[in-house]
């Protein structure tokens, strides 16, 4: 399964170019922009699974920072503020990483 199964690959594109510039990341534009906001609980645990790249059942800061090339390989990585606050937005435990159900309540409005 890959990303643009799910999303449409024009959508991806335009949430990435709206965050090129360092310290542009919002991750709450970027869902609402690539379209994952709008999808069904399911398709974004789906999501999940392709962003957990080491299969750990988490996606962790390491994971986080390359987030954007997930979405487009080349794309810049996350500063450290940008990683840190995409962390806290969903990190509900406290733990450090953001879990599947993590993910879907910061990814669903």
């Amino acid at each position: 399964m890959s990303l643009t199964s799910i999303l449409s690959a024009e959508a991806i594109k335009k949430a990435v170019k709206d965050c090129e510039a360092p310290d542009s990341f919002c991750y709450k534009k970027f869902f609402q922009l690539c379209g994952l906001s709008s999808k069904t609980p399911q398709e974004v645990k789906d999501v999940f699974k392709i962003l957990d790249d080491d299969n750990s059942g988490f996606i962790e800061e390491s994971e986080i920072k390359y987030f954007l090339q997930r979405f487009v390989p080349g794309a810049r990585t996350l500063t450290e503020a940008e990683t840190k606050s995409f962390i806290s937005g969903a990190d509900d435990d406290s733990d450090g990483k953001i879990g599947a159900e993590e993910f879907k309540n910061m990814v669903l409005p």
